[in-house]
């Protein structure tokens, strides 16, 4: 059974032309002009575009005595409907589990829910030599990605003995090392100061967390990894100090050092976390949000190239009550900002914010807007061109794209799992009006057509393979 989509404006990376493109069954089998398929869906006037990917996502994650609150089907549905067809989410390994062990649990959080493929990363959070000694084995289980965080003190955080003995060990097998760049010993001191002098509302969780110990971390990350020779992906980086340090790196001829940014980092500051009362804990997430001049210097970072890729570090919570009737949400920090649990929705909004404030309005072409999020993270994290791209033998994760359609975002139209939205009334104008994944349609004019349980794991080649 073929089907061909006729009369769109084919979007890469590289490149924007008319034509045709040919599916057979969950493959890309042509691309052309006056193809003829058994089937066929009309995008006149509309923007053919490879399916998002997002590699930096949370879902029914635990977290300080709560998950977050989308699982792989409800986060899986809110992807597709933003034009997401593919995310890479973070198995965090449990104190004294092997690495092993921790994909198993992750495995079984996705299987019969997915919706969309998706793969993991190995977040390491405890590494005696007997888990040092697993690492080669990833690629075998399909992971080429490894995450260590440089905050979260007695939480999650590593020391920099256990991030180089990491770095080192992911040198050799061909592995990609991710860091959360933030001084969590440094944070810990802050934190513990501000709760003893009864400064406990929202924004402290900024005041406690400040850029420089982000632009520091950052820093010794990089020269960590210029000794181990291993490839480094820093995640979320917020602020002009971190760039600047990524950028040295790259000035230096170190181009395996790489970083992104997240979509809410270019819109929001830590006044928002200063919101009346206790509406601040909606913008708490780390590390946090900054100042406007960052956001300049973030817009900067993709318009040059010094940041590869936009993702989400899509971690949703209830904002109160628990509606799911399953997790408590932002109210357990009530008290004091350091229970407030850490994360924002936005797997769903994505593709929309970044057309319509980065493609419409020139800081971006299509084809950067088509890089950020759909190829560089293919490439990056190993599933290109089967992901990706518009391209004969890639998967048929396309979406058609309408640049003239209108949304107003809303927490009350959603799909994802919570009960707020960072871009609450924010009118769009660019949005999916059908998306496939592998052929099948996930989301037509608005309507779910996808199925439980139909998503596939992704297994990924090493580094730079």
């Amino acid at each position: 059974m073929t089907t061909v989509i006729k009369g769109g404006t084919v979007v890469t990376a590289g490149d924007t032309f008319q034509a045709d493109v040919l599916i057979d069954g969950e493959q890309i089998v042509a691309v052309g002009r006056d193809l003829v398929g058994d089937t066929s869906i009309d995008a006149t006037g509309k923007l053919v575009i490879p399916g998002g990917i997002d590699v930096h996502t949370h879902l029914d994650m635990p977290f300080g005595g709560t998950n977050s609150s989308d699982t792989f089907f409800t986060g899986h549905r809110a992807a597709a409907f933003g034009g997401t067809t593919m995310h890479i989410d973070f198995a965090i390994q449990p104190k004294g589990a092997t690495l092993r062990e921790t994909l198993d649990i992750w495995h079984g959080k996705a299987n019969g829910k997915a919706a969309i493929d998706y793969g993991f990363h190995l977040a390491i959070t405890d590494l005696p030599d007997s888990v040092m000694a697993e690492i080669p084995s990833c690629l075998d289980l399909g992971v080429s990605s490894l995450k260590l965080f440089m905050a979260y003190k007695g939480a999650l955080q590593v020391d920099d003995t256990t991030l180089f003995r990491a770095m080192q060990m992911a040198a050799k097998h061909g592995l990609l090392i991710m860091v959360h760049a933030e001084n969590g010993d440094a944070i810990d001191i802050l934190i513990k100061e501000a709760i003893a002098e009864g400064n406990l509302s929202p924004k402290y969780h900024a005041l406690t967390r400040p850029p420089e110990l982000e632009a520091e971390a950052t820093e010794r990350a990089i020269r960590l990894a210029e000794v181990a020779g291993a490839p480094l992906y820093v995640v979320h980086l917020t602020n002009n100090g971190a760039l600047s340090a990524l950028r040295g790196a790259r000035a230096r001829g170190h181009f395996n050092i790489m970083a992104e940014t997240c979509v809410q980092y270019f819109f929001f500051t830590k006044d928002d976390l200063a919101r009346e009362g206790f509406e601040g804990a909606k913008w708490v997430c780390s590390p946090p949000f900054r100042e406007a001049s960052d956001q300049v210097a973030l817009w900067g970072g993709i318009a040059d190239g010094s940041l590869s890729v936009v993702s989400t570090d899509h971690c949703p919570f209830w904002y109160e009550g628990g509606r799911d009737g399953r997790n408590p949400g932002k109210e357990l920090g009530k008290a004091s900002f350091a229970a407030i649990p850490n994360g924002c929705p936005g797997i769903e909004d994505r593709m929309m914010i970044m057309y319509t404030h980065g493609v419409r309005t020139g800081r971006i072409s299509l084809n950067r807007w088509i890089e950020l999020c759909c190829t560089n993270p293919a490439k990056l994290f190993g599933c290109y061109p089967q992901k990706g791209a518009i391209t004969p033998g890639a998967d048929a994760d396309i979406v058609i794209w309408d640049p003239n359609k209108q949304v107003t975002i809303s927490a009350a139209t959603q799909h994802q799992n919570t009960d707020y939205n960072l871009y609450e009334g924010w009118d769009v104008t660019g949005a999916p009006s059908i998306v496939l994944s592998r052929g099948r349609v996930l989301v037509q004019d608005g309507e779910w057509k996808g199925e439980q349980g139909a998503g596939k794991f992704v297994a990924r080649r090493a580094f730079g393979k």
